[in-house]
């Protein structure tokens, strides 16, 4: 698949990707006789997980360290797997303030829906 293929597949600009080829988080992309990238499903597949990662508050230097693993092969999984289980660590705690936010937004609704006063915070001179 060409870049605009990929670019719409994936949802990222075609800029994204070069950058992300360019900082090694896309490494070994297949360049045709004319130096166009030709991307495969397998390389379909990492640039949706490197999204998952990004979606959910993964800092690019971690992936990059993530990227840089995989790339060394099966000798690295207890590293990746450390990654992993301290970014879902993370994820899970995300989950549970959101879910507290989520929470107080509803009261806030129900109280608006009953009529009752929001009150502003007081201005400061």
């Amino acid at each position: 698949m060409n870049i605009n293929k990929i670019s719409q597949l994936t949802e990222l600009s075609s800029h994204t990707l070069r950058y992300y080829e360019k900082i090694g988080l896309l490494v070994n992309i297949y360049r045709d006789s004319k130096g166009h990238r030709d991307y495969s499903e397998k390389d379909v597949v990492w640039i949706e997980f490197i999204k998952r990662l990004k979606a959910t508050n993964m800092p690019l230097n971690e992936i990059k360290i993530f990227a840089d693993l995989r790339s060394k092969g099966n000798g690295t999984i207890s590293d990746r797997l450390k990654i992993l289980e301290n970014h879902q660590v993370r994820v899970n705690k995300q989950m549970d303030n959101l879910l507290i936010h989520q929470e107080k937004i509803k009261e806030k609704i129900e109280l608006c829906k009953k009529g009752g006063e929001i009150k502003s915070p007081e201005k400061s001179s």
